[in-house]
């Protein structure tokens, strides 16, 4: 017994400093400027998936009415089943030709790590494009502009 008490010590005081090291997060800020496509206010879901392309969450939505989320298609399909996917992320659409900044925090050990950023576009009555961008969340793609395939013009994320 008394061998077990200084190596439960020692294996808590480890743990102690590793587990702050994991939960370490960085501020992310994502820029998504919208090309002139001549139309209503554009609908955004950004979110993440994991390697596997899972859903892994979302980061902010852009268009705060629920019934048009339906066409945000590969968000609303792999999101469906998390009942916060909006909580603290939605905001107003993005209007042509705007820039759309948001700030985010990730956890560190997402980087590097096989997650990607994804965004669904869509606006009203033009053709949606669900996963207008796909990019790797790496600390080598932060800073790389990255041309959407309809809605975006340019899309990078800053680390800070």
């Amino acid at each position: 017994m008394s061998t077990t008490k200084p190596l439960l010590t020692t294996l808590a005081a480890a743990c102690a400093l590793a587990v702050p090291a994991l939960a370490q997060a960085r501020q992310v800020t994502l820029t998504t400027q919208l090309k002139n496509y001549g139309g209503d206010g554009a609908y955004l879901a950004v979110y993440l998936t994991d390697p596997k392309g899972a859903y892994a969450g979302t980061l902010w939505v852009a268009g705060g009415k629920a019934k048009y989320y339906k066409h945000l298609a590969d968000w609303n399909r792999l999101s469906a089943s998390d009942s916060k996917r909006l909580q603290g992320v939605t905001g107003a659409s993005v209007g042509a030709g705007r820039t759309l900044k948001v700030t985010a925090d990730l956890a560190d050990a997402l980087l590097d790590a096989g997650y990607e950023i994804r965004i669904d576009a869509a606006a009203e009555d033009m053709r949606d494009s669900p996963s207008e961008i796909r990019v790797p969340l790496s600390t080598a793609q932060a800073g790389k502009p990255q041309a959407g395939k309809q809605y975006i013009q340019a899309f990078s994320y800053q680390l800070k």
